[in-house]
């Protein structure tokens, strides 16, 4: 599992302070298990809010380069003209 975002962290730490607070205020509770009811449902919403924020990805250029013709001097055609010209050179020094 990838570890959070800095971003996430933010989001869904704001998320249950607020929404925490503004249920409490809304409701009026003064009982422990409506406290209780509501702090689980701020946590629950603060991580909703934490793996839904999107996550910046950034491209990455691939190791390997593929290609759909061969690169020039690979194969058998690229070492066979080099031969022929150190031959080539050779013969005429």
């Amino acid at each position: 599992m990838p570890r959070p975002t800095p971003a996430q962290l933010a989001y869904g730490s704001a998320t249950v302070v607020l929404s925490t607070f503004a249920m409490l205020l809304l409701s009026q509770t003064r009982s422990g298990l409506g406290v209780a009811v509501v702090t689980m449902v701020g946590l629950a919403l603060g991580l909703l809010v934490a793996v839904t924020v999107p996550v910046a990805r950034v491209s990455r250029p691939s190791r390997t380069v593929r290609t759909s013709r061969p690169l020039a001097g690979s194969g058998p055609a690229g070492p066979a003209r080099t031969r022929t010209r150190a031959h080539a050179d050779s013969v005429q020094g």
